[in-house]
């Protein structure tokens, strides 16, 4: 075994960790306090070709594998949530669906400039009343004279509303026991996308309700072979879990390094923090447990890497990751102590940004009904 990264994998962890302080860490309190999308930095983050990343060079993107892509999402989320799962909201859910589903015209319009940065793209997959249980959507498309006529609504949806996003792809259902993925490109009529959702963390990423009434579109804006809707959102999920994952992770290691640098510097009783055995215990199993965590993710990266089963792993690391980033952001606050609790310090940011990885890509209930699946139990 060989757990060293490569040299490749060790640029693009150099090159992301330096945008993310240099030019991510200086505004991210700004932009969460403003809850103001970050469309200066995602035309940043293009030009770095982060946007399209495992996307073939052919179709605009930069070509990486999916451990270089994992390693990006953690870089940026040990800095900024927002700005992290934007890019990866764009790449696992929005675009990597048309390329692994499309046909070759849907990808010659579409993947160019989603692969590129220069255009944002959703996914529509969850309801007002279809979340966990996703196969229940209600949302409901029938063909008309060559035209898919759209009529439902989808909520909690990333990316769907900024000046830039092209199109969503949704989930609905084609026919009495089929769910098909169909794509609706942004301003079709009848497609209406609500104002910014108010969110507890996240609060500079794009979140949306989405609602269609008689949105028509054409019948070639279906998203490979009619009825295989549900199969193929739950290719993506796989996927997008080792991104959600990588954000854990990310997470993780933002508030270990904030928790321990406060420790260094805090003095009580005549001396650092860091010297008091309850602090460094704390941060010794924020140091174990992430070293665990990122072992995960990265088996599972490297799995989907080499075309072999990555659908266990993914789920594992998700849940695990989501549950270690829980631990550390409350263990790094607490030894903030009061500071912790003021806006005035990051950790703050990131106790807020962390609970939503329990809940999105599938709530950790999820996750252990996947695994278990998978054991045979």
């Amino acid at each position: 075994m060989n757990f060293d990264l490569d040299q490749e994998h060790e640029l693009v962890r150099s090159t992301v960790r330096a945008f993310a302080e240099e030019r991510v860490a200086p505004v991210a309190e700004e932009l969460d306090r403003e809850s103001r999308f970050p469309y200066d930095l995602v035309g940043e983050l293009a030009e770095l070709g982060l946007m399209g990343m495992t996307i073939p060079e052919a179709y605009g993107g930069a070509g990486a594998d999916t451990v270089s892509y994992a390693i990006a999402i953690e870089e940026l989320t040990r800095v900024d949530s927002s700005v992290a799962i934007t890019v990866a909201a764009h790449h696992s859910l929005g675009t990597l669906p048309i390329f692994y589903f499309g046909s070759e015209e849907q990808k010659q319009r579409w993947l160019p400039e989603l692969a590129a940065g220069r255009k944002l793209s959703a996914f529509g997959l969850t309801e007002p009343g279809a979340g966990s249980d996703a196969g229940a959507t209600r949302t409901h498309a029938e063909l008309r004279d060559g035209e898919w006529v759209v009529n439902g609504s989808k909520i909690f949806i990333t990316n769907a509303g900024t000046d830039i996003t092209a199109c969503v792809t949704i989930t609905a259902r084609t026919g009495e026991d089929e769910i098909s993925n169909i794509i609706v490109p942004n301003g079709t009529p009848g497609y209406e996308i609500s104002k910014p959702m108010k969110k507890l963390g996240w609060r500079a990423s794009d979140t949306r309700e989405l609602s269609f009434k008689d949105a028509a579109v054409p019948d070639e804006n279906l998203l490979g072979p009619r009825g295989q809707g549900f199969q193929q959102f739950l290719e993506i999920l796989d996927g997008g879990r080792i991104s959600v994952a990588a954000m854990g992770v990310g997470l993780a290691q933002g508030a270990y390094d904030l928790a321990y640098g406060y420790a260094q510097e805090r003095q009580q009783f005549g001396k650092p923090i860091s010297k008091f055995q309850a602090v460094q215990f704390k941060l010794a199993d924020m140091a174990t447990e992430l070293e665990a965590g990122r072992n995960l993710v990265y088996k599972a990266a490297w799995l989907k890497d080499q075309g072999r089963d990555f659908a266990l792993a993914a789920a594992q690391a998700k849940l695990f990751t989501g549950e270690l980033s829980n631990r550390a952001v409350n263990w790094a606050l607490q030894i903030h102590g009061g500071y912790g609790y003021m806006d005035e310090y990051a950790i703050s940011r990131l106790y807020r940004d962390q609970k939503i990885l329990e809940i999105g890509e599938g709530t950790n209930e999820v996750q252990r009904m996947v695994i278990a699946r998978h054991l045979g139990v």
